[in-house]
């Protein structure tokens, strides 16, 4: 019976460091995938996935961040929820002008 290998297992910072050295292009993919021990195919796939993600570290740098569409209405509807209990909060205590508004009346 043959004993089977177990699958290796790198890390994301192993990852970025062989991706950047493969887009330097000082050496060939070859040369870094041999020198750190890792199949070509392997060093390619990692340079290819740093050069698709790199125009998304800049974006959305400045100003507010996007909210997603369907959480827009929960956000809304918990603002309201939070503003209505303080009006009520405010109408119950004593010594508020709402308070005394509502008595007057």
């Amino acid at each position: 019976m043959s004993e089977r290998k177990k699958r290796k297992v790198y890390s994301p910072e192993f990852k970025a460091r062989v991706g950047l050295e493969a887009l330097k292009g000082v050496k060939t993919i070859n040369e870094i995938g041999q020198a750190y021990g890792v199949h070509p195919i392997q060093v390619g796939q990692w340079k290819k996935a740093i050069r698709e993600k790199a125009a998304s570290l800049f974006e959305g740098k400045r100003g507010p961040k996007p909210v997603a569409e369907h959480q827009q209405p929960l956000m809304l509807y918990s603002e309201i929820g939070k503003l209505k209990m303080e009006l009520d909060w405010l109408k119950k205590s004593p010594g508020s002008a709402c308070h005394e508004a509502s008595i007057l009346d």
